[in-house]
């Protein structure tokens, strides 16, 4: 029997010997002194770029199509290995679907019944460039194309301290392993020593300047992990300063001119949401709870920033600034029995239930649900294959406020859960499962009606939502436990684990991140070897940016708790300046 279900006196009882935090006096409000947004309403408004321009749009087309050129004339095998690469590490690769499709699958088809004989005699480098890119792209490949390059160390002496980019790149390759891929795992913690120690020598060599930056870069978080539009921008320096010169100069260009009419699609979408927020009013009237708009947004941007997403960024941006709201309204204001009546209300969708809750509940509520039924009218209004969409949002909206109920049922009682049992409930409380069904529903399908209109497609893939999820909540714990416990707030994953096994808080964060390294392991699987449906790629990508936002968001604290410098300069980077070029004011 798991603590949520225990009578509350049992529960008490339980605590008397786990308890490690102070139960709150009843009805005591609490605060985390949240600070007002630094994004005000009348800036956001002003926002105005100049990339909106058809001219440009003319330009991105011509360029896109000399791109599309250097396609058919890159005959090399690493040429065109390398030309794909950087089209995905400059954010481009939605223009081109077809072309990398039909590169990749001449690569296939042409060596198909040999055992990899393309690779270059024991070039690491190439081999495993060709690994990560075709994995990633869904193609059925082996950890064996590395058998004959790898020694009893893992890696063969040749390629080993000397080859830097080499190590590099069969790191990369590392992290898209599956769980029994032996050869990739030891692959990975050979490389993430060899690097660490090579690191000081190369960045001492004038020449090797740039290389050791992408080796600090790697180290810090993988290809695999990032979010791809939230690295555009140190790519395209990174390719400036010369240390990928088979990056053709119009391929650079493409790159650069693209950033900017994203985001001038991007300021669009914020000024209609900062204009949404505003006329809500919900600023002033739950002074307790984060004024987080922007960071709303830059998350959904994270998950796609491609302007055909339009709708699923509107829509997420609402959901996250409303489950920022919801949790302070279980972490910091509600008593117990208030957040039962205002679980109870969710659950049952019925507003009458919250006559009792103060004013501030009610409104809040309230917001929800208007919210929500709006949300759901919109998604059928851009998607006519989706029908009764609404019950499906209420329920995830239920099942999140209830796990919030789980957490604040361990606070308010000093109860401290079990590791396991933290993380059966955690995971629905990390809010995984709410995005993931939104999303699902607003992005543009190309699926058919029978796998949007079913009520279980979610839980057929409950494996991929769970371990999605789980890593959105550890690396939020990994984040935002320090800031957590010194407020006093209900136990994270790291506490939980510190507590049971008796270590101390940098022993469970080693853990924690082992934890994180697997689970991506268990995703790679699911998304990797051939048990999505291809009319579902598009949301498989889109659910891993979740998990690659939450890396993000958590890297260095907690990106909606305190507005840091890196946060702040991350966002004016992704939706004020532009990049500089030739083609335009900047």
């Amino acid at each position: 029997m798991q603590a949520d279900q225990l009578p509350i006196s049992q529960q008490c009882q339980a605590a008397k010997s786990q308890a490690v935090f102070d139960v709150p006096r009843d009805n005591q409000r609490r605060s985390a002194n949240y600070k007002p947004s630094i994004w005000k309403h009348d800036f956001l408004a002003s926002l105005n770029s100049s990339y909106d321009k058809k001219e440009y749009r003319k330009e991105a087309e011509k360029l896109i199509k000399g791109v599309k050129g250097i396609f058919i004339e890159t005959e090399d095998l690493r040429a065109k290995l390398e030309l794909t690469d950087s089209i995905r590490k400059l954010g481009l690769s939605y223009h081109f679907e077809e072309e990398v499709k039909k590169a990749l699958d001449t690569i296939i088809s042409t060596y198909k019944g040999n055992k990899y004989p393309f690779l270059r005699e024991n070039d690491l480098y190439v081999t495993a460039l060709c690994f990560r890119i075709l994995r990633l792209q869904g193609y059925q490949v082996s950890q064996d194309m590395f058998c004959g390059l790898m020694d009893e160390k893992g890696v063969t002496e040749k390629s080993s301290h000397e080859n830097v980019r080499a190590m590099l790149e069969l790191l990369e390759a590392s992290h898209l392993a599956l769980k029994c891929e032996n050869i990739l795992q030891e692959a990975k913690a050979f490389t993430t020593e060899t690097l660490k120690i090579t690191i000081s020598r190369i960045n001492d060599q004038e020449n090797n300047a740039e290389l050791s930056k992408h080796v600090v870069h790697a180290l810090e978080i993988p290809t695999h992990w990032r979010v791809s539009w939230f690295d555009v921008k140190w790519q395209m320096k990174s390719y400036e300063r010369g240390i990928n010169n088979h990056v053709h100069t119009l391929l650079l260009d493409l790159a650069k001119l693209n950033f900017n009419i994203v985001q001038a699609t991007l300021q669009k979408d914020l000024i209609e949401l900062s204009r949404w927020w505003k006329n809500l009013g919900l600023t002033e009237k739950l002074s307790f709870a984060r004024d987080r708009l922007v960071e709303s947004f830059v998350c959904t941007v994270g998950l796609a920033f491609q302007p055909q997403y339009k709708c699923l960024r509107k829509c997420l941006t609402k959901v996250v600034n409303f489950i920022l709201i919801v949790d302070d309204v279980y972490d910091l204001y509600g008593s117990l029995e208030e957040l039962e009546q205002f679980t109870n209300a969710v659950d049952r969708w019925d507003v009458k239930e919250t006559e009792q809750l103060p004013d501030c509940m009610k409104i809040c509520f309230q917001a929800l649900y208007d919210t929500t039924c709006e949300i759901a009218n919109e998604i059928e209004t851009e998607n006519v294959s989706c029908k009764q969409v609404l019950p499906h949002l209420q329920k995830v909206w239920a099942d999140f406020c209830k796990s919030l109920f789980v957490e604040a049922k361990w606070y308010h009682t000093g109860y401290m859960p079990t590791f396991k049992e933290y993380l059966s409930n955690a995971w629905i409380s990390s809010s995984g499962p709410l995005l993931l069904l939104h999303s699902f529903f607003s992005m543009p399908h190309e699926v058919g009606e029978e796998i949007i209109m079913s009520p279980d497609f979610l839980e057929k893939n409950q494996d991929l939502v769970y371990n999605i999820s789980l890593i959105i909540r550890l690396c939020n714990d990994i984040g935002t436990s320090a800031v957590e416990q010194e407020r006093g707030d209900a136990p994270s994953s790291i506490v939980c684990y510190m507590q049971e096994m008796k270590v101390s808080e940098d022993v469970a964060r080693t853990h924690i991140q082992g934890m994180i390294a697997k689970t991506w392991q268990k995703i790679n699987k699911k998304c990797f070897t051939g048990d999505v449906p291809a009319a579902l790629f598009s949301f498989i990508d889109i659910a891993l940016n979740a998990a690659r936002v939450a890396h993000s968001l958590y890297q260095a604290g907690d990106a909606f708790g305190v507005q840091v410098t890196d946060n702040k300069t991350q966002i004016l980077s992704l939706l004020v300046e532009p990049v500089r070029t030739t083609l335009g004011t900047n």
